[in-house]
């Protein structure tokens, strides 16, 4: 249930964060760090959240998309079903779940137990297992994911299903944005400073240049005091954070939803690690990987990309010789034309306007000092000494 009133306060909120944002932006500090756009995307998340009916329809959406895997059991992940005829932008009426946080599970501690007779600790290590998997898939398969799995909202079951409630802040990620953090996760896993700096400029909201042998400096001096750590020791999400601030300090500007996705995979290894502290974050995520970059080459149905991969050579081998053809009727009769686009060459065009500007004042400054000198060294009349005296003050004005 919404609380009375509280629309009017969430806008004064929001009020007060834009104006501070705002002014954060004029500094050096804002630009960088893109205060004006975290603030927005805060502020948007905020207002979404007022509307339970598009909450409902997020929670509904990640229920349809949970229901049906080739990582994990779907009966084992709850979503709770929403009362449609019941919920309304201030109310939402969902099904109850009997359960405790994750982190308060009989399965945890020295006195832990589990039901049917299950050794707590493997018990422990199979959730761990189906929250990454369900997880996985939400982000990099579905492209729709809950991007606040704190303790609160992943709840053990008395029935031993885990539950993931509140579904008021999700991310959303294009098939492009999949592909890339993918490989990502492959190149932090290999702590390959090259191709992180390579994705990173792939992930780029914007094409100003960027000093390619200072990133891979800058990744290489990052990820080299992880090398001699065993893959059970490195915090994967602490490294997807210190590649955000990396890319940050380098002046590149990352999509907004990389903060979202950056928060949650910290707070789903922080829950995993709390609940099992015998986690292994390379051992979870290693079949995921190799499914997924099966998946990026073949897709869902290896046979249609196949049919689609012959219909893209059919297409090409028909409009080769076309093409082709076109290109030599150009070059015969003279008629191609170039056309080149150089990085920062408007810029340097100002400066050099500027400094043209510049010397152009320069010289009309000195040839007025120069005339009213030559002037008022032999004055032989009223009118040049004046005359003399209008020199020196437009050479002063000037």
């Amino acid at each position: 249930v919404q609380r009375p009133g509280i629309d009017v306060t969430v806008a004064q909120d929001i009020a007060l964060i834009q104006g501070i944002a705002d002014l954060v932006t004029r500094t050096e500090f804002g630009q960088n760090y893109e205060i004006k756009s975290i603030a927005e995307e805060f502020c948007r998340a905020l207002e979404a959240e007022l509307d339970f009916t598009r909450e409902a329809g997020f929670t509904d959406e990640l229920r349809r998309n949970l229901s049906k895997s080739k990582w994990f059991d779907p009966q084992q992940i709850a979503i709770a079903a929403i009362y449609w005829d019941l919920t309304t932008p201030k109310l939402m009426v969902m099904e109850w779940l009997d359960g405790v946080p994750i982190l308060e599970a009989p399965i945890i501690g020295d006195n832990s137990i589990s039901k049917d007779g299950k050794d707590p600790a493997e018990e422990r290590k199979a959730i761990t297992t189906l929250l990454f998997r369900a997880f996985f898939q939400q982000i990099y398969i579905d492209g729709f994911f809950h991007a606040d799995p704190h303790p609160g909202n992943l709840f053990y079951l008395q029935d031993g299903r885990v539950a993931i409630l509140d579904c008021g802040m999700v991310g959303r990620l294009d098939p492009r944005t999949q592909q890339v953090l993918t490989e990502m996760l492959l190149a932090i896993v290999d702590l390959d400073a090259q191709r992180c700096a390579q994705l990173t400029l792939q992930l780029a909201d914007s094409n100003q240049p960027v000093i390619m042998a200072r990133l891979e400096s800058d990744y290489d001096r990052m990820l080299r005091k992880y090398h001699n750590l065993s893959l059970t020791q490195i915090n994967f999400s602490q490294i997807i954070y210190e590649l955000l601030q990396v890319a940050r300090n380098n002046k590149i500007r990352l999509p907004s939803n990389m903060g979202l996705y950056a928060k949650t995979i910290a707070n789903l290894e922080g829950v995993a690690r709390g609940f099992n502290p015998e986690l292994n974050f390379l051992d979870e995520i290693k079949p995921l990987l190799t499914d997924l970059f099966r998946r990026q080459l073949l897709g869902d149905s290896p046979v249609r990309s196949l049919l689609r991969t012959a219909l893209d050579l059919k297409s090409l081998s028909l409009q080769s010789p076309r093409q082709v053809e076109l290109l030599l009727d150009k070059v015969t009769s003279e008629t191609l034309q170039w056309n080149i686009s150089i990085r920062g060459l408007d810029s340097f065009r100002r400066t050099t306007d500027d400094a043209a500007n510049r010397l152009s004042f320069s010289i009309l400054v000195g040839s007025l000092i120069m005339g009213a000198a030559i002037i008022s060294s032999n004055p032989t009349t009223p009118e040049l000494s004046l005359l003399s005296n209008i020199l020196f003050a437009a050479g002063y004005i000037v």
